[in-house]
């Protein structure tokens, strides 16, 4: 049975899973044997059950060939561990035995995952002559006695984290975060995902006694990454439009050995920042100052060039009692730019940085919402709808400034009613204040169109409360004030 933390809406489960316990066991079964010697000795065991089947049933054996020919014929990288994520990938996407079937369209699974969708076939034949479920049945209580050891700690790091952020885990409705354990890999590996609103972290335990005492041998530190991602994405998410004056540090960044995906997105950028300076300043004791400004310089070297700009400011986020979501805003509005890209500037930049652990499911997703302004812009309002729309049916980014772009889009089409329901609904969705105060203006433009000044004259108060800061909402709005709102003459 899965463990759940959160008592609220949002489930924090910690469980197993026959489908990813029988993808690895195939590979185990074709030469997957990374670490094997410092793992669980359920591994060795599940082997050697398999084994023993294999040597009793030649349809067993014929059934392992095929998985081993398919496997085989896919190697992604001479990297073990790197074969063995794609398939990890996929097996978080398959539905459970006995037919292990993809739940999406091949082109709608992550990159690395559809590369390999046909791994289902050749598995589903394996799992039922190898007889995987008898052999998954036997190894149960392994299975619980390993969720057991990680009980305790999980509960810690989510209720030190929650305090720490002052922001409970169920605030985002609709997210979850699951964390998956299993013996068939290396114990020195650890998988983790972000697929747009699930987040996954798939753990290989150590041995017993290895495990009983030390956080890193129970990878809570690789735990703790991914679930700070999962509370701070949303909040980049919700604030672009504050993320995007950012983008200017992208700049400093290109010679810096980042992955790079960091290097063209700047949300990802900030909040890797954000989450390394937050990690950084949870680490060890009061007394280990020196450690953490050692820890802040690596990361800026790194190419992280946020990090001491933001350790810097939950630094003075402890002692306020306002919670995460409500400093935020303050956190990027206070960054003074051309004093962050000087301090890039003049950076040594390191020659290698660590792999970022929590990998997207679909990077090009995330800029998805941009490419849909962009199309908008260019006179391509189909366009910009359709991404718009596949943002909020799959529920890609900042759902508000999906429903702003479907606005808009109703507004190029002369769709007054379309354009007035979906600027309320993404003030509801949405807390940038860019799509807050252009929200309001064009409510207050299209009651003046219907001589409904009063409303009108509500909503352009509405859009200086909201983005008031913002000199061109702040302009339109006092504009709508001042007078009724007339549509451009058409020209003669």
């Amino acid at each position: 049975m899965p463990f759940c933390l959160a008592q609220n809406q949002i489930p924090i489960t910690l469980d197993s899973s026959e489908t990813i316990f029988s993808v690895l066991t195939a590979l185990n079964a074709c030469g997957y044997d990374q670490d094997l010697a410092i793992s669980d000795a359920t591994r060795s065991n599940v082997r050697s059950e398999v084994q023993r089947v294999l040597h009793d049933s030649a349809e067993a054996e014929a059934a392992r060939a095929a998985v081993c020919d398919y496997y085989q014929n896919h190697v992604a990288s001479k990297d073990a561990n790197r074969n063995l994520s794609q398939y990890i990938s996929l097996a978080l996407y398959m539905d459970g035995p006995p037919h292990f079937m993809p739940r999406l369209k091949v082109d709608e699974l992550p990159p690395d995952a559809a590369l390999i969708a046909p791994f289902g076939t050749v598995l589903e034949r394996f799992y039922e002559k190898a007889d995987l479920h008898a052999i998954w049945e036997r190894h149960r209580k392994d299975y619980a006695a390993a969720m057991n050891r990680y009980h305790e700690p999980l509960a810690k790091m989510v209720f030190d984290t929650e305090i720490y952020l002052k922001q409970p885990s169920s605030q985002y409705l609709g997210r979850t975060f699951t964390i998956y354990l299993d013996f068939m890999g290396s114990p020195n590996e650890t998988d983790a995902r972000n697929y747009g609103s699930a987040y996954y972290v798939v753990i290989f335990p150590a041995p017993p006694a290895h495990a009983g005492a030390p956080p890193q041998a129970l990878k809570m530190d690789q735990i703790r990454h991914t679930f700070l991602h999962y509370e701070m994405d949303p909040l980049a998410e919700k604030h672009y439009s504050s993320i995007k004056r950012l983008e200017p540090l992208l700049q400093s960044v290109r010679r810096a050995p980042l992955e790079q995906s960091f290097k063209t997105d700047i949300s990802l950028l900030v909040t890797e920042c954000l989450v390394r300076a937050i990690e950084i300043r949870t680490t060890g004791s009061k007394g280990e100052e020196a450690m953490r400004a050692q820890a802040v310089d690596d990361a800026v070297k790194q190419g992280y060039i946020l990090t001491r700009y933001f350790y810097n400011a939950i630094t003075a986020f402890e002692k306020d009692p306002a919670g995460i979501r409500g400093a935020y805003s303050a956190f990027l509005d206070n960054v003074d730019l051309k004093k962050e890209e000087k301090a890039a500037s003049e950076v040594q930049f390191a020659s290698a940085a660590a792999p970022e652990l929590v990998r997207l499911s679909r990077p090009e997703e995330r800029r998805m919402l941009v490419t849909a302004e962009k199309r908008l812009a260019a006179g391509d309002p189909k366009g910009a709808q359709e991404l718009a729309q596949m943002a909020l049916d799959k529920k890609i980014g900042d759902q508000g400034r999906a429903l702003f772009i479907l606005a808009e889009v109703a507004v190029a089409n002369k769709n007054r009613e379309g354009a007035q329901d979906n600027f309320q609904k993404a003030i509801a969705a949405s807390s940038d204040p860019t799509v807050l105060g252009w929200s309001h203006v064009y409510l207050g433009r299209i009651l003046d169109m219907k001589e409904d000044r009063e409303g009108a004259l509500q909503e352009y108060q509405a859009a200086l409360n909201a983005g008031g800061r913002l000199p061109e909402i702040k302009a339109a709005a006092e504009k709508g004030l001042e007078q009724a709102y007339e549509p451009p003459a058409k020209p003669q």
